[in-house]
């Protein structure tokens, strides 16, 4: 735990109400998801989830910005981590390669995170764009700053949006359609209208607000928070949320071919157009 370089772990109070605080740390990189944040955040979580003295586990981030998504210039390889999903072949040719990445990586670690027997906060501030998404829609409760801002722009890189495609269950089906075909931002406020956020508070709250929350929360029965959190997940699924989430991935894997079949790359190569401007 003490080698992570793209997180920070710590875990406060630890005993009866533990939290787990976990912040992600890149920045200068305005903490785009990267393959070692990926596997240190799972690192982190799987530590939470199997400590007797953590209750709760807050997730936050350092620096303007929550997260500007995946980080495209990532470099290192797949050899250099230690495989979560049941799933390989990640240098095989066509499609399969880069879906079986995807689905290690991305898919399935969200769904993993998602079902985490403790309740999970995240705290926003600034922008989250496109895969930073995946890490707030994997938490049970979401806190944004006033100044938070979230957009998912992938469409203009001629997929369907990312790859936990959860916007329709967290903006609600047509403004989800709205977000995506247009690839704007929607406000904390209107987040926090549409269920996607619990609460706004000011940037300078934030942390606080989302510490007092947890503290509430890590007062009540362990046994009791983990049943609810799965009676209430196991309501999405029975509405057929994890059946949306795997159709979605596949049709975003059917775009990425497409790409590479009409431009040799897996995006449009106009993506960049469709990038959301940060002057900050």
């Amino acid at each position: 735990m003490s080698q992570f370089q793209t997180i920070r772990y710590e875990v406060l109070n630890p005993g009866e109400e533990g939290i787990a605080h976990v912040t992600l740390d890149r920045p200068a990189s305005r903490n785009a998801q990267n393959k070692r944040m990926t596997y240190e955040l799972n690192a982190a979580f799987d530590d939470a989830s199997r400590r007797t003295d953590v209750k709760v586990i807050l997730v936050d981030a350092e620096g303007p910005h929550f997260s500007a998504g995946h980080d495209m210039r990532d470099s290192e390889t797949m050899d250099l981590f230690s495989i979560v999903q049941p799933v390989g072949g990640f240098d095989r040719k066509g499609q399969e390669g880069h879906m079986a990445f995807e689905e290690e990586v991305f898919f399935g670690m969200c769904w993993r995170w998602r079902n985490i027997p403790k309740p999970m906060i995240a705290a926003a501030q600034g922008k989250t764009i496109a895969g930073g998404l995946m890490l707030l829609w994997v938490a049970d409760i979401i806190i944004a700053s006033d100044d938070a801002l979230f957009c998912d722009p992938t469409v203009g890189f001629g997929v369907n949006g990312v790859e936990y495609h959860a916007h329709g269950w967290e903006w609600g089906a047509r403004k989800a359609k709205e977000l995506l075909f247009t690839g704007d931002w929607i406000t904390a406020q209107e987040a926090c209208h549409r269920g996607m956020v619990n609460h706004v508070t000011s940037r300078d709250q934030l942390y606080e607000f989302s510490l007092s929350l947890a503290r509430r929360i890590a007062k009540k029965p362990s046994f009791a928070l983990k049943l609810t959190k799965e009676s209430i997940n196991q309501m999405l699924e029975a509405q057929g949320q994890y059946t949306a989430l795997r159709t979605a991935f596949s049709h975003q894997h059917l775009s990425h071919a497409h790409n590479m079949i009409k431009f040799g790359m897996p995006v449009d190569p106009g993506f960049m157009q469709a990038m959301p401007v940060d002057k900050k």
